[in-house]
């Protein structure tokens, strides 16, 4: 077993903070992660490693610690960044 395993069993969470292009630009960009996603080069890594999203104003509107994530897997829905996005 590698040695960080030792110390980190679990994957961290990969946070995308979009910001720049506007709510229509988000849910695009989110639903482009997602398509991105689909690749079967990436399924076995999504599996292990929750990937999430969140537009930079709600994330200074509500906090980081607010329902404001959307998982890449589940684009439509929204989690708290500390939740399982694996719907």
């Amino acid at each position: 077993m590698e040695e960080w395993r030792r110390h980190y069993p679990l994957f961290p969470r990969v946070l995308f903070v979009l910001d720049g292009i506007g709510p229509a630009g988000i849910t695009t960009r989110i639903h482009a992660l997602h398509a991105a996603a689909a690749d079967s080069a990436l399924v076995g890594f999504l599996r292990n490693v929750p990937v999430v999203a969140a537009s930079l104003a709600d994330l200074r509107k509500y906090g980081p610690s607010e329902p404001v994530w959307r998982p890449i897997q589940a684009p439509d829905s929204t989690v708290a960044w500390s939740q399982s996005p694996h719907l």
